[in-house]
């Protein structure tokens, strides 16, 4: 899955740009600036680190099913994991 950190806690702030993150996202390891916010892209994850992350009490999951996005909320991030390309090919 590809991932894209999204660097703040503030949930309400976070989901105000969720989708134009989705709509232009970084690139691996490119930072960007969205309304204030520093976006990265993290590059791919495997499917195991959701799954330790999901294990964590601190970590907040959350899924958006229609997109299969898995969204990973800890600390001062979130973490947006999509589907790599090839797999929705």
């Amino acid at each position: 899955m590809k991932c894209i950190s999204v660097y703040t806690n503030n949930f309400e702030l976070f989901s105000d740009i969720f989708e134009q993150v989705l709509e232009a996202p970084p690139q691996e390891n490119e930072d960007i600036l969205v309304e204030g916010v520093t976006v990265s892209g993290s590059g791919d994850v495997p499917d195991q680190y959701i799954e330790r992350m999901r294990q964590k009490p601190e970590v907040v999951v959350m899924k958006e099913k229609e997109r299969n996005i898995m969204i990973l909320q800890h600390g001062n991030v979130f973490e947006i994991c999509l589907p790599a390309e090839e797999e929705a090919v």
